[in-house]
């Protein structure tokens, strides 16, 4: 398993984040939507690459280095805070 970070420009709904392959969905305040967590491989990398192509998102960055691994980890349970407060 490899952590990812894909920043996109644009707002998508955090009820897409299984079409996402269960990646956590956070917002920005720059309007920018941040999905972080665990993938497979690079298939599935690209799988999410061509689904956000395919929404009309502007990539703004992707991130696979080992030092965002914390930071993704965080974004996932903040989404998950968030949810069980609703």
């Amino acid at each position: 398993m490899q952590q990812v970070e894909i920043r996109v420009r644009g707002q998508i709904d955090r009820d897409w984040s299984d079409w996402f392959g269960g990646l956590a969905i956070a917002h920005t305040m720059q309007g920018e939507t941040v999905l972080a967590g665990s993938i497979r491989d690079q298939a599935e990398l690209r799988g999410m690459l061509f689904r956000l192509t395919d929404l009309g998102l502007d990539l703004v960055s992707l991130d696979t280095s080992p030092r965002i691994a914390g930071y993704s980890r965080r974004i996932q349970e903040e989404v998950m805070d968030g949810k069980k407060k609703e």
